[in-house]
């Protein structure tokens, strides 16, 4: 439950640390000293939406802190356990027994951060754990009570089947995403036959081609080739013959002339040496040249027909390749893909086989749910009706009646809210059938049967902290005195926080807290203290009479005080 909670700079607030102790805890002040202030305060440190505007003037930034201890709260113990938040704690046994601390500051510029025990959060995190913490209830829930809708959740809570009931409405979920994925395959069917037909064409005509890897840049090479066999055999020949021909004047003989004319001469000179190394080296390799030459002529194929299936062979890789508008030599990546594609086109039976047998599994899954939710929801139901009857009974409404309507939905169709709608109805006169809250009930009854409704669910509810703001407006009297006892009753098995203006009310709390507010020329402030003793007298009294505090007033106060003790033991 909440332990501590402290304010910097939020609102009106300077500075405020507060203790909060188990039981229930009133909140009483003048009609705008801020009373509202620490649990809008508390929202924003459970994830609530923020804005700049809440920074105090003058002042930088607003740090909200709150200190709960999870000893009572194992879903949020194991929250934090499995997201690795539970602090500085070296052991599960000592992380168990830790408080855990929620934190938001909220700069001037409106940039806003969370934290978990010291680490930072997301908002959305900060929320979710917060939703396990505390539960507010507002004096503007019984509107929520017009609504349809919100009949169901109320319900779920009170029979302790929330639980079951997201579940059940996760799976509807799943249930119609899978139908739909089914019923898109089913629709396309046609058209994706059609397009099965194409790629089992297009396939075939590539796999027909059989190209190989790098086969065009060989075809094209070979090509050139044989397109130029006439040229370069002449052109072979003319060189053989200009280094070997008959005629005594070829290239070799020259060079033998050379080298014989300069080994002739007795002069040993480096130039001429050089000369003759140089000549004897060209000697060689011009034989060496023709040697080559004329094995290229003696091996050369000249053969027109190849030439012609060559053509043939580029002209067919080249004309499919211009239909799949791709480069001949991307054509066996364009089969793989085809490939690809075809064997996922072809795959539709088997998916849709499977769609169909998961559609089964889920609908047999949410049969089994839906029909454990609705057991729990007629047995909650009743339960309900008869302690809501009771309760608004005692708050004046002594002949209303309060029913739980639950209508099967026909065929016992898949849908989120499990196989029936809930609607609340009432009735407040004697012979009356019942009827729809806003068809019956005033704004005053309404109110009422909303408060007795949150009281009844609030000693269910997992989440031991309760926050009620106003919830008691418009009631006084005996009413207000028998609103007290019901929440006092909720705080002796968790934690209550009341805002209130009757003192009938406040009268109940184990614990009273009074909000004032200090305003100067320059700036304005609230601050909250602990009343006991006469100064809770003092200000019960203030609630009762007004301004002036009489001595009729001063002991009547006492007596509230006194039998709310009194009736507690």
């Amino acid at each position: 439950m909440l332990n501590q909670i402290s304010i910097s700079n939020y609102a009106i607030v300077d500075h405020l640390n507060l203790d909060i102790n188990p039981g229930m805890t009133a909140i009483t002040g003048e009609t705008g000293a801020g009373k509202s202030i620490m649990l809008d305060a508390l929202g924003l440190a459970l994830g609530g939406r923020a804005d700049s505007d809440c920074v105090r003037d003058g002042a930088d930034r607003a740090d909200i802190r709150a200190c709960f201890d999870l000893q009572r709260i194992p879903a949020a113990r194991d929250w934090l356990l499995e997201r690795d938040y539970e602090g500085s704690s070296s052991s599960r046994t000592e992380t168990l027994a830790s408080e855990c601390i929620l934190r938001r500051v909220i700069t001037r510029e409106g940039r806003s951060r969370g934290y978990i025990n010291g680490i930072p959060v997301t908002l959305s995190e900060l929320k979710g754990l917060g939703e396990l913490l505390i539960d507010i209830h507002s004096q503007h829930a019984h509107q929520s009570l017009l609504k349809k809708s919100n009949h169901s959740a109320l319900l779920d809570e009170f029979a302790g089947s929330l639980g079951l009931s997201r579940e059940v409405a996760g799976i509807a979920a799943k249930y119609r995403q899978t139908r739909e994925q089914l019923l898109t395959l089913l629709s396309d069917q046609q058209d994706r036959e059609e397009r099965v037909q194409l790629l089992s064409y297009q396939l075939n005509e590539l796999e027909q081609l059989g190209l190989q890897p790098g086969e065009v840049g060989e075809l094209e090479q070979e090509h050139r080739q044989q397109s130029q066999a006439g040229a370069t055999l002449s052109a072979c020949h003319q060189v053989t013959q200009v280094c070997t021909s008959d005629d005594g004047d070829n290239l070799l003989q020259q060079l033998t002339f050379c080298l014989h004319r300069l080994g002739e001469l007795q002069i040993e000179h480096a130039a001429i040496n050089n000369s003759l190394e140089m000549l004897s080296s060209a000697q060689i390799q011009v034989e060496e040249a023709v040697g080559e030459l004329n094995h290229f002529i003696d091996h050369f194929d000249a053969d027109p027909q190849r030439a012609r299936d060559i053509e043939d062979r580029l002209s067919a890789i080249f004309d499919l390749a211009r239909k799949h508008r791709v480069q001949p030599e991307s054509l066996l990546e364009k089969q793989q893909q085809i490939s690809e594609e075809l064997e996922k086109a072809q795959c539709h039976d088997g998916q849709v086989a499977d769609l169909e047998l998961s559609l089964e599994h889920l609908q047999e899954k949410h049969n089994q749910l839906a029909d454990k939710l609705s057991a729990k929801r007629k047995t909650a139901a009743r339960k309900l009706e008869k302690q809501v009857s009771e309760r608004i009974a005692l708050l004046g409404m002594p002949k209303g009646k309060f029913c739980v309507e639950l209508t099967n939905i026909p065929d016992r169709m898949i849908a989120s809210q499990g196989y029936e709608s809930i609607e609340f109805l009432v009735t407040t006169n004697p012979g009356q059938s019942p009827r729809p809250l806003g068809k019956v009930a005033s704004g005053g009854e309404l109110s009422r049967i909303s408060l007795a409704i949150q009281v009844i669910i609030a000693q269910t509810a997992s989440t031991p902290t309760l926050v009620f703001d106003e919830v008691d407006v418009g009631i006084g009297g005996g009413t207000a005195e028998i609103v007290g006892s019901m929440l006092r009753e909720v705080g002796n098995s968790g934690q209550v926080l009341c805002v209130t203006h009757q003192p009938q009310v406040a009268s109940q709390a184990h614990q009273h807290l009074h909000v004032s507010k200090k305003v100067s020329r320059k700036t304005s402030s609230t601050r909250i203290l602990k009343l006991d003793g006469e100064h809770r007298v003092h200000e019960i009294a203030r609630m009762l009479g007004g301004i002036e505090l009489t001595a009729p007033t001063l002991s009547h106060a006492q007596e509230m005080l006194f039998q709310a003790q009194l009736q507690a033991l």
